[in-house]
């Protein structure tokens, strides 16, 4: 039976239009952005202050940054990365943190920024056509990035987010970098070109009927201009983890094909000695402070392999996970993090006595790792 509507067409409210007013598409976009831009200034979910020394891992799997206090291994905040985060590092004051996104086939160009001291994300660097932001390195009001789909370095100014500087090396899949303090050196490993780029520092030349006569005297040192000199050391395809000597006489640079670790002299500016050390899939490699040890962790079966720096021998062979990518010694030598990203969580190790400690859970799939230190 049909209910009739006791109140006539006529006299019944007309349906509210759903169009919007005009200006309200724009306002509501403007609302979106304004929310956006909130949630970047959000503090993490936390409540605890972040230390003065902070141990920083990055989740691939929930895109996050974690900041760990080390006295105590617990995971006092986190905040939102980019899409694809895998390098990290923290500035000179250890009050800001830069994290790269790499992205499949080297497509992103973002650096994400966060605030440690008041833990919330800031509005990211968009590097624009330097794609693939990977290795990262930091010195006073710099930071320093590897962009290896567009086969270059670059710096930009922590102050102005600007780029400043962009050095192009003509090597596939530009991926790790080091900077040293003096900031006169610069290395960087090449995976797929199978290689090591050295930069160095050094006084431009006059150009060409230009020098100065025999004898003499050397330009001011106001006056005078420098220029990156660049040599490429060749290794083996897949050199991809490095590190760089506490002495900066060394570069110890792992080959995850072949196993092999290539020993660069900087000085020479060539291969001293190749290690058949067998560490299959080896991808990071870290020097203790002192510089007495080597640390070389592998992705594909786990292994943590500690060598005597001075002997060139293994010492032991760990086991923390089975991949482990990202590898952090602390300050004192007395341990070792390990990012085991197909573990989902991050492996401590007593460097002293060589064995386990346990693991943080830091999020799915760590992968970089790095200290800030206030």
């Amino acid at each position: 039976m049909r209910h009739r509507d006791p109140q006539p067409a006529a006299t019944r409210p007309r349906p509210t239009s759903r169009r919007q007013p005009r200006g309200a598409t724009r306002q509501l976009s403007l609302l979106a952005a304004a929310t956006l831009a909130c949630a970047l200034q959000m503090p993490a979910i936390g409540g605890e202050a972040t230390p003065a020394m902070a141990l920083l891992a990055t989740s691939k799997g929930d895109h996050t940054l974690a900041i760990v206090d080390p006295k105590t291994d617990k995971v006092i905040a986190k905040m939102p990365v980019g899409p694809d985060p895998h390098e990290i590092i923290a500035s000179v004051d250890g009050r800001t943190a830069y994290v790269s996104n790499m992205g499949g086939d080297s497509t992103l160009h973002r650096i994400d920024v966060l605030d440690l001291v008041g833990q919330r994300a800031l509005e990211p660097i968009d590097t624009g056509p330097l794609t693939g932001t990977h290795g990262l390195a930091a010195s006073t009001g710099k930071i320093w990035f590897t962009a290896q789909g567009a086969m270059a370095l670059a710096r930009l100014d922590s102050a102005t987010r600007q780029i400043d500087w962009i050095m192009g090396t003509g090597q596939i899949w530009t991926h790790m970098l080091v900077v040293t303090p003096d900031l006169h050196h610069i290395y960087a490993t090449n995976v797929r070109s199978g290689s090591v780029t050295l930069l160095d520092l050094q006084p431009a030349p006059p150009p060409p009927g230009m020098a100065p006569p025999p004898g003499a005297p050397p330009p001011p040192a106001a006056g005078s201009s420098t220029l990156w000199v660049p040599t490429l050391v060749p290794t083996e395809k897949g050199t991809e983890g490095f590190d760089l000597s506490p002495d900066g006489h060394e570069i110890w640079a792992a080959a995850s094909g072949c196993g092999q670790i290539y020993i660069i002299d900087t000085n020479a500016k060539k291969v001293s000695q190749v290690l058949d050390a067998k560490i299959a899939g080896a991808n990071r490699v870290r020097f203790t402070h002192d510089g007495k040890r080597v640390l070389i962790s592998s992705l594909r079966n786990g292994d943590v392999s500690v060598y005597d720096a001075k002997a060139r021998t293994e010492i032991k062979r760990l086991h923390p996970g089975s991949g482990c990518s990202g590898l952090l010694v602390s300050p004192d030598d007395k341990r070792a993090y390990v990012a085991c990203s197909t573990d989902n969580y991050v492996a401590v190790l007593d460097l002293q006595n060589l064995e386990p400690l346990g693991h943080i859970e830091v999020g799915p799939r760590p992968d970089g790792l790095a200290w800030a230190i206030r």
